[in-house]
Formats: C-alpha cells, structure tokens, sequence
C-alpha cells in the first residue's frame, strides 16, 4: 500500500544553508560518500546498541549487518543501503528535513562574516549538515526506510531546492537505503564518475577501511547466462587494529600496518598502543620509526598523524595531535566524540584534542624513556636517527622539559665512542663541581682541539661535545637539569681553581698575577678596542696563549652564522679576549710593554694574539690580507 505525497518546505534560512552546501561549502566532492556510509555505520551501531537493551527487539538478526553500495549505470544511481535501525517518519523530518535546527541562525550568520569558501568548510563541520553533500553529486535524492519495531516506512525525497516529499510506504525492509540520481561527471567542476567501480573502491579505501561493518558492491560484471550471481565484493578490510585489544593483534600485523600508513620498508623501532575511556574516548596506535624520512627537517614533511573519527578516515597528519617536534611519529588517533567534518581550524582551539595532544606526547616520551632503560642498543639507533628533532622540543615545549632531558645523549669528553646522558653525566662529576659543561662547535676534532678545552681537560673534568646546530638553542632556554645548571667553557668566567681546590692559595696566586699585569691589560683592552670588549687573564687556559670568550648570555659565533645564513643580520657582539698568564709570548709581550709601551710593534702583535685566538676557535678574522701580511713580517724578522 502506498499512501499519499506530502510536500513540506524547508525554511527560509534553512533553504540558504542548503545551497551553501551544495554550491560553496565542500573542495572535495568525494566525501558525500564518507559521510553517508558513515551515517549507515552508525545505524548499524544502533541496532546493535538497541538489540541488546530493548526487549521486545531480542529476536531481531544482527548476524549479517552490513553496508552495500548499489550502482545502476542505466538510471545513473548510487544507492547507500544499510540493514540498521531505520527512521520514522519524525526522525526524518527531525534529522534530515530540518537541517541543524538548533544554530542554523547561528551558523548562516558566521558564514556571512567568512571572507571565502574555506573558511565556510572550517564551520560546517560544527553543525552537523554532512548528510546534505549528497546534493553535491546528485540532481535528486531518495531515502527509503523503516524502523526496527514499526510495521510502515518512509520515502523522503527532494531535489534541495525548496520542498521535500515524505510518503508511507510499506513492505520496505527494516534500514535505511539512500538513492542518488547523480549528475553528469563534470572534472573541471571536480565531479568525477561515481558510477565507475574503481572510483567507489578509492574512496572507500581512503575514508572508510576500517569501518567495523563490511561494506559490499556487486561486481561490475554480471554473470554469463546460465550462472549463478557472483557473490558481492567486500571493499573494506575492517581491520582497526587500534580498536583490537593489543594481546590479539600480532607482531606482524601491526608491522604490515606501520608500513602501509608510513610507507616504510623496515619495521618500526617501537609500537605503542593506547585506549583512552571517560568524557573523551579515543584509541591511538603510534610507531616509532627505526629511519628518519630523507625530508625529516623540510618543510614540506609530512607532519602529525592521521585522525579518524570512529574508524572514518577525516584527515591526513593532523598537526593538533602532534607537535613538530615528534614529526616523525606515524600513526592513527581514533576519536569517538567529534564531528565528521571537523576542521583543522576548529582542532587547534578544541581544549578535549589539547588534552589528547598531552597524553600522547607524555606516553611517546614515556615508550622512549623505557626504550632507554631496557634496550640501549636500540635507543642508541633512535636517537642517532631522531635526536636533532627531539631536541627541539627543548626549545618549544616547557612542559615537557625534564622528560626531553633524561632523554637527551650526547657526545662527552668521558668516552671518544659512547655518547652519554645528561643523568649519567651527573653521577660521574667531581666533588665539589656544581655545573654541567659543554662546549658546541661544528665537529667533534674542532671541539676538542679547542683552547677552552685545556684546563678542564688538564684537571680531569667532563665537557659534553655539541655538534648538532640545534645545540647552539636548546642550551640557552634550558635553565637545568637535576639542580646543575649548563655552563659553556666558552662564556663567562671558568673558575675551576676555586671549584677543585677550595682553598686560599689559588685567591693569592690570582691576585699576585693581576698585579704584575696591571699595566698590559688595559693597554691590550685599548689597543683591540675595535674587537674586543677586554682582555683579561684566563684559567682555563694551559698550552694556549689566547682564546676569544663571550659573556654568559652572549650570542656565539656559530649562531651568529646560522642567523646571517638565513638572511637575519645579528648586532656585532663584542667578546672578550682571554691571555694565559704562564704562556711564553704572553709573559713576553708583558715585558716588552713594561720596557717601552709606546713600540709600535706591540700593537701588531696584539693583533696577531688576537686573530689567533680568533682561529683556533673556527671564527673568521676581521681582515684575513692583513692578518696574513702581519704574520709574514714578523716571521721574516725572526729568521
């Protein structure tokens, strides 16, 4: 029995949102099929739910739920039919027929205000209308359905214009099936031929695989006369790891997995697996991998994870989940609570994705911290791999600070091989010392060979080696680690006779030989004024005649560089110019000035302590010709 037609209008303002949808709104007119299949999943889900809690439906058969998409070339249809819990007639009208009755108002308003399309597509998304891109792709569209426990269904039908048609039906099958009648493929209108099985496949594979319910199409070819139909096409593999409990999925499932999403070739270095219940559900599954991407440090890497919306694929690296520092980490975050549509606008300012993005940088952090402990060997390869990028978190994320510490490894002077951790550093330091010492540079060679290096060297104490050009940022913004503070050998004053012997006699031995050189340091001081800032005597200093040191919170050289290298000229920084007092030239150089300050020679020679110091330190000299011709004529006077 079929009852009469009756046509409702849809409201005025409702009428605007609608054309919104299908002429402006949505880039990617693919998605129709996501969000309809994804409303046929829910149902499923649904019938499900109600089956095991309503009574009077215990003997409905759940056994072959499923999804199965119908294409009918002649008529240019697509059909989305699903076997789930079904609408009534007030569910239509309340669910389709009144698009986002509670903010329409709201939302046309916000879009009046939105200078352009895309920053329309960011606000869709907060009001739940994905059902309406079904016009996108289609001149009309029908909806048959029936509800699980009612003896009558519903056919809604409408061309999104103005009006929809809703009329009982009977006989229809308990679900829900939702008939395109799709317009002409159009490319340059970004409409390609949906009725094309390879096309269907695609985007069933990108959006919808791990949809729990199977999704079936009948294959493209029909059967020879005298066989039997072939049996429909499953299109989705269904097999959401992380929606698996981790003690039924194994090894090689989760490594086949890694390497479908990262498109890897060797296994990952760690496998985490997390599941998340209260106010905000989520399952994640990350890898760590055992190679960096060649593009780890471009800007156009790959950056985030993939997120999906219970099991529906919504974007590819979604930076919100993820800072840039883990770039590297690959992987699937499940959402349960939000929106289909959701934008990357909208992710960056939701506080429940902020939380998320917390607990899953503390339980990568965590995974590698355990990595550490248990298998060295291996963290060795990951931080070798990845270290330059964990470090910039020590620049981007406070919160997270004493984490990234324990897991910072590093070249040291303790061993010419094994690098060595922050906290290992820490239990080997001598008595009394108080700082942490590092020195950066290029290489390893240019730092070790350095002058700053000699006392330390000479009186046994550990110097970190850091060679990396993050280096040269990260240990400025980080105040301590463990109560000792980082002290660079290259700035400030090193006072290690102090430190070691903690007695009177160094206090004397200092004083005595700033006494006899009182009269050469300011005149020095003068003399490279268009260089240095001073020049005094140094204790760090045992071989060297000289070395160039800047203050505690000055710019280094090699930073100075990087930021000319990149087009930011710095402010030239004046540094400082450290003598040892016990070298022969400077004790020279001392006796000379005492016996005639004003020979001109000494000024010369002056500069030539400096520009040495400048070279042993890898900088550049301020006039190489003259520094050259100096040096020569000097030279030529001794021989």
């Amino acid at each position: 029995m079929v009852s009469s037609v009756e046509t409702l209008e849809f409201q005025a303002e409702t009428r605007q949102l609608l054309r919104l949808v299908i002429h402006s709104i949505y880039s990617n007119k693919d998605i129709f099929l996501r969000e309809l299949i994804s409303n046929a999943s829910d149902a499923l889900d649904k019938l499900r739910l109600e089956s095991l809690t309503d009574s009077s439906l215990a003997g409905i058969d759940t056994d072959d739920l499923h999804i199965a998409l119908e294409v009918d070339a002649d008529a240019r249809t697509l059909t989305v039919r699903d076997n789930g819990v079904g609408m009534s007639r007030d569910d239509l009208v309340d669910l389709i027929g009144t698009i986002a009755k509670s903010g329409t108002a709201g939302l046309l308003e916000k879009i009046k205000e939105s200078q352009d399309a895309a920053t329309a597509e960011n606000l869709i998304g907060q009001f739940g209308v994905g059902f309406y891109s079904a016009f996108m792709v289609a001149d009309r569209v029908t909806v048959l359905t029936r509800r699980v426990g009612t003896e009558s269904g519903t056919r809604w039908e409408s061309d999104g214009e103005g009006t929809y048609e809703l009329q009982a039906v009977d006989g229809l099958p308990v679900g829900t099936s939702v008939t395109l009648h799709l317009k002409p493929a159009d490319s340059e209108d970004g409409l390609a031929d949906y009725l094309s099985g390879s096309k269907i496949r695609q985007i069933v594979k990108q959006y919808s695989d791990f949809i729990r319910w199977p999704i079936r199409m009948a294959p493209e070819q029909a059967a020879a006369e005298g066989e039997s139909a072939p049996e429909p096409e499953t299109l989705n593999s269904m097999k959401a790891l992380w929606a698996r409990p981790r003690a039924e999925v194994a090894e090689e499932e989760y490594n086949e997995f890694y390497q479908q999403i990262s498109h890897d070739w060797l296994a990952p270095a760690e496998t985490i697996h997390m599941r998340a219940e209260g106010a905000f559900e989520y399952e994640a599954l990350l890898f760590i991998p055992a190679q960096a991407p060649f593009d780890l440090f471009s800007r156009e890497s790959r950056r985030g994870v993939q997120l999906y919306v219970k099991r529906v694929f919504i974007m590819d690296d979604c930076e919100a989940l993820m800072p840039d520092y883990l770039r590297f980490v690959k992987g699937v975050v499940d959402a349960h609570d939000l929106s289909l549509n959701v934008s990357r606008e909208i992710l960056q300012h939701d506080r429940q994705i902020h939380g998320v993005r917390r607990r899953l940088v503390k339980k990568v952090l965590g995974a590698l911290k355990d990595m550490q402990a248990k298998d060295t060997e291996r963290y060795a390869k990951v931080w070798g791999e990845f270290g330059r990028a964990l470090k910039e978190g020590l620049i981007e994320d406070t919160d997270n600070t004493k984490a990234l510490l324990e897991l910072v490894s590093a070249a040291s002077t303790h061993d010419p091989e094994e690098p060595t951790t922050l906290r290992a550093y820490v239990e080997r330091m001598k008595d009394g010392q108080d700082a942490i010492y590092y020195l950066t540079g290029e290489t390893r060679a240019m730092v070790e060979n350095s002058p700053h290096m000699e006392a330390l060297t000479a009186k046994g104490y550990e110097v970190l080696i850091l060679t990396d050009p993050v280096d040269e940022v990260w240990v400025d913004r980080v105040p301590d680690f463990d109560g000792h503070r980082l002290q660079s050998i290259a700035k400030g004053q090193v006072d290690l006779d102090g430190e070691a012997d903690g007695d009177e006699a160094g206090d004397a031995e200092k004083a005595k030989r700033e006494e006899e050189f009182a009269g050469l340091l300011p005149w020095l001081t003068d003399a490279l004024s268009a260089h240095v800032k001073q020049v005094r005597l140094s204790s760090r200093l045992t071989t060297s005649a000289a070395c160039i040191v800047g203050e505690a919170h000055d710019v280094t050289p090699t930073l100075e560089k990087m930021f000319r290298a990149m087009g930011q000229e710095l402010p030239t920084v004046k540094r400082i110019l450290e003598l040892n007092p016990t070298h022969p030239l400077v004790t020279a150089l001392r006796t000379a000035h005492g016996a005639n300050a004003q020979d001109p020679a000494l000024a010369e020679i002056a500069e030539l302590v400096h520009g040495s110091a400048l070279l042993a330190e890898g900088g550049d000299l301020p006039d190489p010709a003259r520094f050259t011709r100096l040096l020569t004529d000097h030279l030529a006077r001794t021989l």
